[in-house]
């Protein structure tokens, strides 16, 4: 049984995330928990200048709020289809959002978080500085990042860039094997090359690990040569049918270009095809 954690505003961004995620499960065993982390000041109460007392965060915040989410809740039976293998739980909270996150990974044993996230055209402004970025870089859990036009149909193809630096363990790869096997997809591993340089002994041998984990899969490893990786990664999507792409946390260094481009106008994929950053467990 997979713990899916889905972080919600309510906005119809994170229905989309909320929607896919549960689509993306369709076939598995899982426990959904809705979560509204309310940010509270220490000082907010009642229209009093006193600190706010539980009862008063529980009426202002915390029962509005789960309302609200028995509306999503409401929503999910009507426009998702009944699945006897899913249960949904609701999660209210009034915290930091990262450590709220955090506590709950822990408690609820989360194996995955599913957060929608803006389009190109506010991505520098949207995920950088948003929830979606924060958790990513900051909350040791894989996260799928959904973003707000992505529509699960199947996946066929899924990107995985690599510089052939296998700086983690390889079994951080289990998840992404089993979507491939999940969905009977294939696995496209992209190297991008800024300078034509050969691979070195290293990599050799990396990039050799790689192909033999996913030895049972359809796999293929493609390379490019581009200064700018962005622009590599953008011309390797456009050029196939790739329906997720996959990246590992410890090489968010390297590959922030791909999510935090400043000029993200230049940028087009992020609409449609999530993403997933794995995690390695503590």
């Amino acid at each position: 049984m997979k713990n899916i954690l889905l972080p919600t505003d309510f906005s119809e961004n994170a229905w989309n995330a909320i929607k896919y995620a549960i689509n993306f499960f369709a076939y598995e065993t899982c426990q959904f928990y809705l979560l509204h982390v309310n940010r509270v000041s220490s000082n907010i109460t009642d229209g009093s200048p006193y600190i706010a007392t539980t009862e008063v965060l529980e009426r202002l915040y915390l029962k509005p709020t789960k309302q609200q989410l028995r509306m999503v809740l409401k929503r999910i039976s009507t426009e998702c289809a009944h699945n006897n293998n899913h249960k949904f739980y609701v999660l209210t909270d009034y915290n930091f959002f990262i450590e709220s996150i955090r506590q709950h990974v822990e408690e609820k044993k989360i194996d995955l978080i599913v957060m929608g996230t803006k389009g190109a055209e506010g991505l520098n402004a949207m995920i950088v500085g948003s929830n979606t970025g924060d958790v990513i870089k900051k909350v040791k859990c894989n996260t799928l990042a959904v973003p707000e036009k992505a529509t699960l149909t199947d996946i066929r193809e899924v990107a995985f860039p690599s510089d052939f630096s296998l700086n983690y363990n390889i079994q951080i790869l289990q998840p992404l094997l089993d979507i491939l096997e999940n969905y009977k997809a294939s696995l496209r591993i992209l190297h991008i090359n800024k300078n034509q340089t050969d691979l070195n002994t290293e990599q050799l041998k990396n990039r050799e690990l790689l192909e033999d984990y996913f030895i049972n899969t359809e796999s293929s490893i493609h390379y490019l040569t581009n200064k700018r990786l962005e622009d590599a990664v953008q011309c390797f999507i456009d050029s196939r049918n790739i329906n997720l792409m996959c990246m590992v946390a410890k090489n968010l260094n390297y590959f922030q270009q791909i999510l935090f481009h400043s000029k993200v106008e230049e940028i087009s994929y992020h609409t449609q095809i999530p993403f997933l950053v794995l995690h390695e467990k503590n």
